[in-house]
């Protein structure tokens, strides 16, 4: 089996035998079960990493089969320095996920374990189809088990979470399917994405193109002013839900705009980047005020997202290197710094039952080692140098700087509100005197909950302190897409 579809299926194969453990008697070996399938599907990403080629932007690890003959579809793989990093992200954040509903989940373990792991594969697959009508499946079957986990596993209001997440998240792809059908009849009934790469296009037909776009990645991303589902969504959904959502499913959005948007109406995109930079700055410095006065943990980071990947979308339709390949470093980066955030969260949650602010106080007193962990991942939140969330933002500035002083001074505004919010939120929960009985009764973090800590506390900080490896892999794939955006495809 070639090492992609390896990626893939690994992790839906074990995710189909969990469901064969029906009840909830046989939790342990299912718990087990799930964290070889999760381990199984990092592995997988190894051979990836270790035969990647830096220095080219060609399509790697091809693999390509026909799929529907009729309609000329293909099951056609492959990645590039663009999408190349976010498939062992996914993998990894599948794996801490794991490990993190460990003892919190006690009813339908089988099926939750088999809905996160089913849904790193399908992930997956959207990071790595190059044909628009596999894209377009991938992209949509993720929303069956993130509804699944939202909706049995989710608080209170999760039923409502749920929906709002599907209807939102559906009726802007719909958008999408109708332009994928368009490009397919315009390009002679081929859904190859790089041959729609090539194809030229009207202005008109652009500007509607690039729109359709928007309304699928948009909402994803999501950016201002659809981004009201997250909050929402983020409050009810059970922890290792929110992290995976922050951590990966925010990132299918972004990518969809290197992926379609950008090369596909290269003109189009040129014309409306100043509504693109319009909303990425409302949303990183609006949002970041938004966040300032939340009372709900989980919906602070929520917040919290939405303004950094704010700062992703702007880094792309600035349209230099920096900005580019510093949005896909940002990516990355939120995807461990949020993950860890709201693990974070959830650890405390399970311990009190509250995400209220109001509800804590003196956490530092009781759970030393643990408020350790949250002060660094704070910091990271905040942008820290040394930290991944540094490094990401910090190029975006410098890429925003170059392109426009004042873009880059709006951007830079968030560092600040980001700071704020972030230690904000610290002192009232951790710092200061025990607030209330159930924090003079916390225990400190057992063995499993710092392994989880611990894991991501390395990936940020490796990342912060040495993000080479990451940069080099998508230079070549950055520079093409650049030089691809700059020339008109008109006709």
């Amino acid at each position: 089996m070639n090492l992609l579809s390896l990626a893939i299926w690994t992790p839906i194969f074990f995710g189909v035998v969990l469901m064969a453990f029906g009840r909830d008697e046989h939790a342990g070996v299912v718990r087990w079960i799930a964290l070889i399938g999760a381990v199984a599907g990092l592995l997988a990403t190894v051979p990836l990493m270790a035969n990647f080629v830096v220095g080219t932007a060609d399509m790697q690890f091809v693999e390509k089969v026909s799929w529907i003959a009729r309609f000329n579809t293909h099951y056609h793989l492959g990645v590039d320095g663009l999408s190349f990093w976010f498939v062992p992200l996914t993998a990894f954040i599948t794996v801490v996920v794991v490990i993190a509903g460990w003892e919190v989940i006690t009813e339908r373990v089988n099926q939750y374990m088999a809905a996160f792991l089913v849904l790193s594969g399908l992930m997956i697959g959207v990071f790595t189809a190059l044909d628009g009508l596999l894209f377009y499946v991938f992209f949509e079957a993720t929303l069956i088990p993130m509804y699944l986990i939202i909706g049995i596993w989710g608080g209170p209001n999760k039923i409502y979470a749920a929906f709002k997440f599907f209807l939102y998240t559906l009726l802007g792809s719909l958008l999408m399917l109708v332009a994928l059908i368009y490009l397919y009849v315009q390009s002679g009934g081929s859904f190859d994405i790089l041959t729609w790469h090539k194809l030229p296009l009207s202005s008109g037909a652009q500007t509607l193109l690039f729109f359709a776009f928007f309304a699928a990645f948009a909402v994803k991303v999501p950016m201002w002013p659809v981004h009201t589902w997250l909050p929402d969504v983020h409050v009810e959904a059970p922890t290792g839900g929110s992290a995976v959502l922050a951590a990966i499913m925010l990132k299918l959005g972004a990518y969809g705009f290197l992926r379609f948007s950008m090369p596909i109406t290269p003109d189009a995109t040129r014309e409306w980047a100043w509504l693109m930079i319009t909303l990425s700055l409302i949303a990183v410095i609006y949002v970041g005020l938004v966040a300032l006065v939340q009372k709900d943990m989980k919906k602070l980071v929520a917040y919290s997202s939405v303004a950094h990947m704010g700062f992703v979308t702007l880094g792309f339709f600035i349209f230099n290197d920096l900005g580019v390949s510093d949005g896909i470093v940002q990516m990355i980066a939120h995807g461990f710094v949020s993950a860890a955030m709201f693990l974070a969260i959830g650890v405390l949650y399970d311990r009190v039952h509250s995400r209220e602010i109001a509800d804590y106080g003196g956490v530092v007193n009781t759970m030393p080692k643990f408020a350790a962990f949250a002060l660094f991942f704070a910091m990271a939140n905040a942008g820290l140098p040394g930290t991944a969330g540094f490094v990401g933002e910090w190029m975006v500035i410098l890429g925003a700087v170059k392109a426009n002083f004042w873009v880059g001074m709006g951007a830079a505004t968030a560092l600040i509100l980001g700071a704020a919010y972030t230690l904000w939120m610290y002192k009232r929960v951790y710092l200061g005197p025990v607030g209330n009985d159930h924090v003079k009764e916390l225990t400190d973090i057992n063995g499993r909950e710092f392994l989880v800590m611990s894991l991501l506390a390395v990936a940020v900080l490796a990342m912060g302190l040495y993000p080479k490896p990451f940069t080099d892999v998508m230079d070549a794939s950055v520079a093409n897409l650049l030089q691809h955006v700059s020339q008109s495809k008109l006709r």
